[in-house]
């Protein structure tokens, strides 16, 4: 099944599935939240329910992100990106050893979610970057659990699968980071997800033996292919995201998780590590990016023109006086 949100020719919103070439919306008024929190059986017995219901081309309408995510936590789940970025960043290729002990994650914001077909607005900055990765979407059902998961409940929730693109300023996420912090302003301005979630049964085919999900992901610029993988390389499979994102925490229906960015070209940040240089150059206003992820299809978006904000002060000396 594939869950969409799309604009209708008068603009209405509306929310459904996505029969081959064609969109549905859902009955009684249900959107994709809703239905994220009845979990796959549920999705099932609408899904039935549409079968002879009136269509829409998929051509008369635009898409929409699929979902308004109740939160994005975004993982750095694969090696060989982590060796390309930071010899970009620290002059040499380097992979921490606390990268291995457990998969880490940042939270990024849910209110500057696009879809495929937007158009990018970034914020001033000099090394603008994509970066292909592969999402999760938590879902629900009869007493699913939210905290402290074991894997094979983390496997339980997952709903279904998305493309993001975890767009990125480099040169403003490399100074905040200097202070410990972030990612930040460097990544909150945009986020693509799309085209549909693709619900997790349709995957089984692309299951290895330990559980990984050897889809193959592709990055074009302009039509160009810079960066191919397999989802498979990343150093967790995403249960186990699911089950460490939950420990003394909680993951609830309509959560996001990215798996983070796939190696070997998935975004220009690990390219500039490995080649040395700005090779190829950062994205600028008109460029086309396509991300192509098997079995989920293709997202693209176009850059625009950067977005100027009011500047800020920069620190100002202090006393430190500790009475009035």
């Amino acid at each position: 099944m594939k869950l969409a949100r799309w604009t209708d020719p008068d603009g209405t919103l509306s929310e459904g599935f996505v029969i081959d070439d064609a969109v549905v919306p859902f009955p009684d008024g249900m959107t994709v939240a809703s239905v994220l929190e009845q979990g796959l059986g549920g999705a099932q017995k609408l899904f039935d329910r549409v079968q002879s219901a009136p269509r829409t081309s998929l051509s008369h309408i635009q898409l929409l992100a699929p979902l308004t995510p109740t939160t994005v936590r975004d993982f750095v789940a694969f090696e060989e990106h982590v060796e390309g970025v930071s010899a970009g960043v620290e002059g040499k290729s380097n992979v921490a050893a606390e990268w291995y002990e457990a998969p880490t994650f940042y939270f990024t914001n849910p209110h500057t979610i696009s879809g495929t077909g937007a158009v990018i607005g970034p914020p001033v900055c000099e090394r603008l970057d994509f970066e292909l990765e592969l999402a999760a979407v938590i879902g629900g059902g009869p007493d699913a659990p939210e905290s402290n998961l074991d894997v094979d409940q983390g496997e339980s929730v997952i709903f279904g699968y998305c493309i993001m693109n975890d767009w990125s300023a480099r040169d403003l996420q490399a100074r905040e980071m200097q202070v410990r912090l972030g990612p930040a302003k460097g990544k909150d301005f945009g986020m693509t997800l799309g085209p549909w979630i693709v619900t997790a049964d349709e995957f089984a085919p692309y299951l290895d033996a330990e559980g990984f999900l050897a889809v193959r992901a592709e990055a074009y610029i302009n039509g160009e292919l810079v960066g191919e993988d397999l989802v498979s390389n990343m150093g967790w499979p995403f249960p186990e995201l699911v089950a460490y994102a939950s420990r003394n925490s909680r993951v609830v229906p309509g959560d996001v998780l990215g798996s983070g960015t796939v190696g070997n070209g998935g975004c220009l940040g690990e390219l500039w590590g490995r080649n040395g240089g700005l090779t190829p150059p950062p994205l600028n206003v008109g460029d086309a990016v396509r991300l192509v992820i098997e079995g989920l299809g293709e997202i693209q978006n176009t850059v625009g023109a950067p977005v100027p904000a009011p500047p800020i002060p920069a620190a100002r000396p202090r006393t430190r006086q500790r009475r009035r």
